[in-house]
């Protein structure tokens, strides 16, 4: 099975690899210079190559293949569990762990881990891909998720979640010396005009997002910051960080190069989350310690 999509060229001149990912959602250049070379892009009824510059009014045909759908499997790997009950279960995450089976990372999620601790008592609204999953960090980022075990407390968090009554503060290590003590930033962030795998600050199509940031440590050459999220856009710290000139060390897609840092990975740790109990009502406040490399890499920084 696949879906057929019909666009009607309004662009002269520009590579249809370059075209595509500006007018469809969430598709790489990547993705659309695969689906070329498979023979699922024709344009007014023939098959083109990644090079061919579109026309204006170029009748241009895309055939999508129906997405795999991975079922997450039960398996016995260790995660740190700070607090559970029957309702939610709040875990540290470990830098380099997919939160969520997708493509590329069929197993060692933090799903497949969770649905062997919670013997698959997880809420379904997010299917079998994704049970329980309210929220997510990036795979090499570390720290608090909180997890539903019940569809009553997973759309209890996602509506607190979308009202951005949830408090989020991350740590970061950032190039350079920040001269602000603190400061807002506030700036739209999209998926980025040419590579579509990276977000961006986008005025154009970017949605609103903010993050506040206070300074908790200068070195010679890095700064440690605390930053809480107002928002929760694709990688908002990390994009709103690069953005302002300081961004996350070892962050090597937003310009955090690792070079003389020993981290594998961005120096950046979700460690503190606080929201209502979805049975309760009662508010809770989380804390995780940064993993040894983070700490490591702070103890270079002072020692540089």
């Amino acid at each position: 099975m696949s879906n057929k999509t019909t666009i009607i060229s309004d662009r002269d001149g520009i590579r249809i690899d370059v075209y595509l990912p500006e007018v469809m959602e969430n598709m790489s250049r990547s993705y659309v210079q695969k689906l070329i070379s498979e023979g699922q892009v024709m344009v007014n009824d023939c098959p083109i190559k990644s090079k061919y510059k579109i026309k204006i009014d170029d009748v241009i045909i895309i055939e999508i293949p129906e997405a795999i759908v991975y079922e997450a499997k039960a398996q016995n790997i260790p995660i740190e569990i700070i607090y559970e009950d029957d309702h939610i279960i709040v875990v540290n995450k470990a830098r380099g762990m997919v939160v969520h089976p997708a493509p590329g990372n069929h197993d060692g999620t933090l799903v497949n881990a969770l649905l062997y601790h919670c013997k698959g008592r997880l809420s379904s609204i997010n299917g079998v891909e994704r049970p329980g999953i309210v929220h997510r960090i990036d795979k090499d980022t570390s720290g608090i998720l909180v997890v539903a075990k019940t569809d009553t407390a997973h759309r209890f968090l996602s509506g607190k979640f979308a009202d951005h009554d949830i408090d989020r503060e991350y740590i970061a290590a950032v190039r350079g010396i920040v001269s602000e003590n603190g400061a807002r930033i506030e700036a739209p962030i999209g998926r980025h005009p040419i590579d579509r795998k990276k977000m961006a600050v986008n005025t154009r199509n970017g949605k609103y997002a903010v993050t506040h940031f206070t300074v908790e440590k200068r070195y010679r050459k890095a700064t440690l910051i605390k930053a809480r999220l107002e928002t929760g856009r694709t990688h908002q710290i990390r994009v709103h960080l690069s953005y302002i000139g300081h961004p996350v060390i070892g962050d090597t897609n937003y310009g955090g190069s690792k070079k003389g840092h020993s981290i594998n990975g961005q120096a950046l740790h979700a460690a503190m989350l606080g929201f209502e109990h979805p049975a309760t009502g009662k508010k809770m406040n989380f804390e995780a310690e940064p993993p040894e490399e983070f700490k490591l890499l702070l103890e270079e920084l002072e020692n540089e």
